[in-house]
């Protein structure tokens, strides 16, 4: 049994996305694995935050992740800010990790160009924080979409580099991609990936949409022009898109949604989707409006930052005996 680590921002609305793309792998994988999932509240201060609604949105957040399905008994569940060790870890793997390294990566340069107030400190140096989430556990793998894919390699990196100069203290992770959702794409901009922070509200499906929004949304969903079902990623981007949340939705294959809507129109194909992805998430919104309010997520959440506490002071230990921050 491999342990598995890993986080989401509650920095916003979780959308379809989010849930096909990692939540819905994340309840497969507790009966295979070790599972840790962390709210990582503290990446999402690398831009400014609202402190009520930071707040707000790591509550929805974790009654989320129990609503469709995950299992406190099997998973450890908890917020990264009540793991201390997590930014003690940090620091050290920003004393790890080059400048350079991290001028490299994507996402900060994506951010930082769209940053209109001063670009903070901690947008350069978070992957050093996120190899800090991870390494402190002994994950074996990590589920992420390819978007992520980077901050794993120089996540490995890190590690690595810290072995090679301290003893084989951490375990190097392996990248797991999800071979099915785990890029589901904007419903008005099909090359780019669907986002909780699109300005436009009709890009993206909410994890909370009521049903009336998600069928308005899905009915002006882009497609195309030749109106014929049928999956070609590079020429039918925004129907092909369709049929990815279909199929994760329903479990039916391409092929099969192809072969249902031969000779039909993109008006019924659309309407049907939206069925399709009202049911998948009705009993996941029941759930979690029966959990946001309740004693029991504060109770599953505090028992998840015992356990996460007792593993991450462990390795904390080991790090600062192998460098000699300790007496």
């Amino acid at each position: 049994m491999g342990v598995i680590f890993s986080g989401i921002q509650p920095s916003g609305v979780i959308t379809l996305g989010n849930y096909l793309g990692a939540l819905k792998q994340f309840v497969e994988l507790q009966d295979e694995h070790k599972c840790y999932f962390c709210i990582v509240n503290q990446h999402a201060i690398t831009v400014p935050q609202d402190p009520k609604a930071l707040r707000e949105n790591t509550r929805k957040l974790a009654a989320l992740y129990l609503a469709v399905g995950l299992d406190p008994k099997k998973i450890t569940l908890f917020i990264q800010s009540e793991v201390p060790a997590h930014a003690q870890l940090g620091w050290i793997m920003q004393c790890i990790v080059h400048i350079g390294e991290l001028e490299r990566m994507t996402q900060y340069k994506d951010k930082s160009n769209n940053q209109k107030e001063g670009v903070s400190g901690g947008l350069l140096t978070y992957p050093a924080l996120m190899a800090a989430d991870i390494l402190l556990y002994s994950t074996d793998f990590v589920p992420v979409g390819e978007d992520q894919k980077q901050h794993l390699e120089i996540t490995r990196d890190i590690a690595q580099r810290f072995n090679y100069r301290y003893g084989e203290i951490f375990k190097i992770p392996e990248i797991k991609i999800p071979k099915l959702g785990a890029r589901v794409m904007s419903l008005q901009d099909p090359t780019k990936k669907m986002s909780k922070s699109d300005e436009n509200e009709n890009a993206f499906i909410s994890m909370l949409d009521e049903p009336k929004v998600i069928e308005k949304k899905i009915k002006r969903a882009q497609t195309d022009s030749e109106a014929s079902v049928h999956y070609d990623k590079e020429n039918k981007p925004g129907i092909s898109n369709l049929m990815s949340i279909y199929s994760a939705c329903s479990g039916k294959s391409l092929e099969e949604l192809e072969e249902l809507y031969k000779g039909k129109g993109y008006g019924e194909f659309k309407k049907d989707l939206a069925q399709v992805v009202i049911q998948t998430l009705q009993p996941i919104q029941e759930r979690y409006k029966s959990l946001i309010n309740s004693t029991e997520l504060d109770d599953i959440l505090n028992e998840g930052a015992k356990k996460a506490n007792q593993v991450a002071n462990q390795m904390m230990a080991r790090v600062e005996e192998a460098m000699g921050l300790s007496r």
